[in-house]
């Protein structure tokens, strides 16, 4: 007798269908496991053996195999602990074939018998509901993160002993319908620095408020101690809500890495890696080709604080992501493709030292040192990042000023790029799309500039040299001003504010 149960297993951002198929035969005791098994499941004999044991249930004395099928894909994790667990007892006669039939199971296993949480429960959830599957049964702790799928019935379950209680109609387990998620973000709480904390750097203030408004990658510069950083951080602070879909698509990610198991992502993430990183974190690959930091960053801001000590290799890894909202990582057993739609915000100094053009302090780089330092940034990269602002040093007299103790400058620009957003979503008629992420052909269909913006702009391309890239990149930081001024169509005004983040 062959006892066949279905599991599934994250592969990338997706997941894919695994087959369980347990035989028992005559002949000395073993446990074995095939079907391109890595260390972890192969260490899942010794988990499910003591596991059924301290639980109460008998081991088969006989010779076991275990295949998972499909035999030619690689499998990764402790995701089948427990199915292979239900195929024993099944096999040995402890379970009916009935109890396990057309429901699908995952989790690991500790070795006394209770289910412990995995990665990437949404991927599982909803390709069990993809696969037409009714029922699913998940460690309990991953029920709150599973219920974001709608469709499927999905069981928590907290020990194996308690899973064969409920097959016996002797307890209920919990259910996804129970846990009542929280799908309110946490938007309206203010945590870290806001704008009314940032003393002077009005125009940079004017500026960040563009770059979160359409979403556009930014560069800040300046001497150090100017308030670069702090002005990121605020930023944080000014990103719009999530919508439900956003919030399944960051928790799957944060899922997928193993930094959520059992909780909801619910405000937009902030990474900042730091510039010893390599590409691999950043980009994703490594074990298992992970999401990398800006996959995390996904639906957020990637903040990468002095750019250019970052390595030259890391940084030219950006321009694909950047330009396309996502990366494809391929490796020689495996490919995967996750989302990277997000904001850059980075900062840098004028040159190694951070004096130059600094009236107060002399500047000890030489030309050759400067020339190095800017060459990090690549031509192409910058021509990838739609705002450049410069900030200067904020007069030391000044920094002594009164701060406001009410948050009514950070209010009145989170209302104007709340009001910004919902213009954008008219628009374009669906949620997530900012004005950063049209195409060039949409830009010549969606975006309407007036006569005196359209002489304007042919004038500044020419003039200035400007690329394909730069020209619509330009329209678009152009038709975010236009909607924080509540304008119908770019004016001038507009567009000549939006060439003036173009200078390098």
């Amino acid at each position: 007798m062959i006892a066949k149960i279905q599991s599934i297993v994250p592969y990338g951002y997706q997941a894919k269908v695994v087959e369980v198929e347990v035989d028992m035969n005559r002949g000395l005791p073993a446990f074995n496991i095939v079907g391109m098994a890595n260390k972890t499941i192969n260490e899942a004999r010794e988990r499910v053996r003591s596991a059924i044991v301290n639980s109460g249930f008998s081991f088969p004395t006989k010779k076991v195999t275990v295949n998972l099928a499909p035999a030619d894909l690689p499998k990764d994790g402790s995701y089948l602990d427990l199915p292979i667990a239900l195929s024993v007892l099944v096999i040995s006669g402890q379970l009916l074939k009935s109890d396990v039939a057309k429901r699908v199971f995952v989790g690991e296993l500790s070795l006394d018998g209770k289910v412990r949480p995995i990665k990437g429960i949404i991927n599982i959830v909803e390709a069990a509901k993809k696969a037409g599957c009714e029922e699913i049964y998940v460690p309990k702790k991953n029920l709150a993160q599973a219920s974001l799928t709608d469709g499927i019935k999905i069981y928590g379950v907290e020990t194996l002993k308690e899973l064969f209680l409920a097959f016996k109609h002797q307890l209920d387990l919990a259910m996804a319908d129970d846990v009542k998620t929280q799908l309110e973000t946490a938007g309206m709480s203010v945590s870290g620095p806001i704008l009314d904390h940032i003393l002077g750097q009005n125009t940079a203030k004017r500026a960040m408020e563009i770059a979160i408004a359409g979403h556009h990658n930014i560069l800040i510069s300046g001497p150090p101690g100017a308030g670069k950083t702090l002005l990121a951080k605020a930023a944080a602070n000014l990103l719009p809500e999530l919508s439900k879909k956003e919030i399944i698509d960051i928790t799957k990610i944060y899922s997928l890495a193993g930094l959520a198991t059992d909780e909801i992502i619910t405000r937009r993430p902030f990474r900042s890696p730091h510039h010893t990183s390599s590409a691999t974190s950043i980009i994703g690959g490594g074990m298992g080709v992970a999401p990398g930091e800006i996959s995390l960053a996904h639906k957020g801001v990637l903040f990468l604080d002095e750019l250019p000590e970052f390595q030259r290799p890391v940084l030219e890894a950006l321009r694909q992501p950047l330009e396309d909202k996502e990366i494809s990582i391929s490796r020689a057993n495996k490919k995967s493709v996750y989302p990277a739609d997000f904001m850059l915000v980075a900062t840098m100094n004028p040159c190694p030292c951070g004096h130059l053009g600094d009236p107060t302090r002399e500047c000890k780089c030489t030309e050759l040192q400067i020339q190095n330092y800017h060459k990090k940034l690549s031509g192409p990269l910058f021509d990838r990042i739609d705002m450049n602002i410069e900030v200067e040093r904020v007069e030391n007299k000044e920094l002594r000023g009164e701060i406001p103790t009410s948050n009514h400058e950070h209010n009145v620009v989170k209302n104007t790029i709340t009001e910004a957003i919902r213009r954008q979503r008219a628009r374009y008629g669906r949620d997530g799309v900012f004005n950063s992420s049209l195409s060039s052909y949409e830009v010549t269909q969606l975006l309407n500039l007036d006569s005196a913006a359209e002489k304007l702009l042919n004038t500044a391309s020419e003039k200035l040299n400007l690329s394909a890239r730069s020209y619509f990149k330009t329209i678009k930081v152009a038709q975010t001003i236009a909607d924080l001024d509540g304008a119908s169509m770019i004016k001038a005004s507009h567009l000549a504010e939006a060439l003036t983040y173009r200078q390098r």
